[in-house]
Order: C-alpha cells, then sequence, then structure tokens
C-alpha cells in the first residue's frame, strides 16, 4: 500500500540528546573516582536507571536522580552535599541544554511535509519534550507531536488509532533499534533505522548488526528516497 503517514523519532534523530547525556556521565564517573572504578559506576548507573524507568520515566530528571542514588551507594552514603549539589547542576544544565538540530534535518522534514502526514513521536518527560519540540522550530511540519511514556507495539496502534491510519500506510523511523524499530514491525508496519553516534545503553539490542527486515540509512538526507521506493 501507499505510504501516507510517516511517524518521526525526536531525540537522537532529529537533534543531539545521547551525546550531551554521555558527557554528563564521563564527568559523574571522574566525580566517583574516590570511591568506584568508572566502569564499576557506569553499569551500577544503568542497572539504577533501568530500575527507575517505571518510577521517574525517561529524561533527563530520572537520570538525575538515579546518579544521585547512584552516588549515594559507591560513597556508603558519605557522599558531600557539595557534590550532590554538583549532580544536580548537571542534571538542569541538561534540561536547559539549547536544542542543536542533526545536519539536514529542517530541509528533509520540509520535503517530507509535503508528501506524507508527519507524526512526531517520541518519549521522556512531557514538559521538557514540549519544550524542546516547540524550540526546535519543527513542530509546524507535524500534524500530531505523540509524546509516550513508552514506545510498544500497543502504543504505537493507539497512535495509529488516532491518525486513522493502516499498518501498511505508516513507517517510523529513528536511532533506536529497540524503541523505533523492533516494536513496529511487530505491529506490521515499516520502519527505518539511523543510527545515532552514541547509544544508551538501555537501547541497545544484541544483534541488531544481523539481517534484519528494516531499512537503515546513515542520513536522514537519504529519507525521501527511500521512501519514494517504497510507493514504487
Amino acid at each position: 500500500m501507499t505510504i501516507t503517514a510517516l511517524g518521526l523519532d525526536a531525540d537522537d534523530t532529529l537533534w543531539h540528546s545521547e551525546s550531551h547525556f554521555a558527557v554528563t556521565e564521563q564527568l559523574f564517573r571522574d566525580l566517583l573516582a574516590p570511591w568506584m572504578a568508572a566502569d564499576v559506576v557506569a553499569e551500577r548507573l544503568l542497572e539504577r536507571e533501568r530500575a527507575n524507568l517505571a518510577l521517574f520515566g525517561y529524561g533527563a530528571k530520572g537520570f538525575t536522580l538515579s546518579m544521585i542514588e547512584t552516588a549515594l551507594e559507591a560513597s556508603g552514603g558519605s557522599l558531600p552535599g557539595q557534590a550532590v549539589q554538583q549532580i544536580v547542576d548537571w542534571g538542569k544544565e541538561l534540561l536547559s541544554h539549547p536544542v542543536d538540530l542533526l545536519d539536514d534535518v529542517e530541509a528533509t522534514v520540509e520535503t517530507l511535509a509535503d508528501r506524507y502526514r508527519l507524526v512526531l513521536i517520541t518519549k521522556g518527560d512531557l514538559f521538557h519534550q514540549e519544550s524542546k519540540v516547540a524550540e526546535s522550530g519543527l513542530a509546524d511540519h507535524f500534524e500530531r507531536i505523540e509524546i509516550l511514556s513508552e514506545k510498544s507495539p500497543s502504543t504505537y496502534r493507539a497512535v495509529l488509532g488516532r491518525l486513522d491510519v493502516d499498518v501498511d500506510e505508516f513507517v517510523m523511523v529513528g536511532n533506536s533499534v529497540r524503541s523505533d524499530v523492533l516494536p513496529v514491525v511487530e505491529m506490521g508496519s515499516r520502519a527505518i533505522h539511523i543510527p545515532y553516534q552514541v547509544t544508551w545503553g538501555h537501547e541497545v539490542v544484541d544483534g541488531d548488526d544481523d539481517a534484519h527486515t528494516w531499512h537503515q540509512i546513515d542520513r536522514i538526507a537519504e529519507l525521501p528516497g527511500v521512501l519514494a521506493g517504497f510507493d514504487r
């Protein structure tokens, strides 16, 4: 069937995000060097983030709280108040970081908006994501903005229901195999993966470089041509 609706992920698909978290995490590892080796800090932090997802959800706020908990654990509860404040300040910096669009995003989104019904489908903190969408200057190109607590086949089906679009008419584009590809393919739609330079550990899927049933491109500028091929 002809593609009528196109879903685009936001963080690390339209603008930089995880690279900012990676910089903060390196600072955090340095902070905890007196108590814990850097590789162990990374492992413990990821474990804490995963455990906290059900309570805090995705985004900088949950990341900050998970850093504080990890630091308290690593230091045996002796973490100085100044260090706690430093972690909080890093979290505020992540929340206030300017939106930095990836190369070719603005022109490509404008082109796609002339051909398809665009829906931005992202997950994370509602307030933070809304502010990033507004700052990006891209909002007017999208028919809908969907900020989800999780990306799964059921949540994608709900989005398509609100669009009144069949699964055969929909393509999802994003940087995460776990969130933007696998659940979409599972529900019967097509997906296009655009890898980002940094991948959060929670989003890593073992074997995602093996033979797969979705498309992968290097840059978003390639997207219009790939989609045109779908409709032939």
